[in-house]
């Protein structure tokens, strides 16, 4: 990295468009954007149901390799039990239709306990899907009317420009439920 300049270091002379660094290198706005984030997730997670707390935690655990390792140590003293390898031992469980059935049992709850936690993933990724299409409508809606701004500062200077054919399109609003009924009208690839 490079040190900053003595007039850097002041702030003279520094770039008038762009305004010094914060410590972190975020801006005051990311940072705050950032903790609210931070804050709604932390509000959402306490208000979270028991249930939905209890699938989370025993998903996030039967995704680990702990529970990897606990499996291949269980399935496999009992695999080998069963086939007689160790002395002193009595088979249980021969045919292994206990263990067929243990495992079955075990994998409709772990499934069950994993839907439920990408329901509530799901709805998570909704509401930030929402968001952001809010967000991006906003940002449309502000760059339309700095497009019409610019547009009349250019009319009243009489500067021309390679787009004052499309300025009139430029400056008009798009409608998302149009776009929306464009896209679904399209034939399906």
């Amino acid at each position: 990295m490079v040190a900053p300049s003595p007039t850097e270091q002041t702030g003279v002379g520094q770039n008038p468009t762009r305004p010094p660094q914060h410590p972190n290198g975020l801006s005051s706005v990311l940072e705050r954007n950032i903790q609210s984030l931070t804050e709604r997730r932390k509000r959402e997670d306490a208000a979270a149901k028991l249930q939905e707390v209890i699938a989370d935690r025993i998903t996030r655990f039967t995704g680990s390799m702990i529970f990897v390792y606990l499996h291949l140590v269980f399935f496999g003293f009992w695999i080998v039990a069963n086939l007689g390898w160790i002395p002193g031992v009595p088979r249980w469980d021969e045919s292994f239709v206990v263990l067929a059935m243990w495992a079955s049992v075990e994998a409709i709850f772990l499934s069950t306990f994993v839907l439920i936690s990408q329901n509530r993933m799901a709805a998570a990724a909704d509401k930030r899907a929402d968001l952001d299409l809010q967000i991006s409508l906003l940002a449309e809606h502000e760059v339309t009317r700095l497009a019409a701004l610019v547009a009349a500062i250019a009319e009243r200077l009489d500067v021309e420009t390679d787009v004052d054919g499309e300025m009139e399109e430029i400056q008009q609003d798009v409608a998302p439920e149009a776009v929306l009924d464009e896209i679904e009208a399209q034939p399906k690839p």
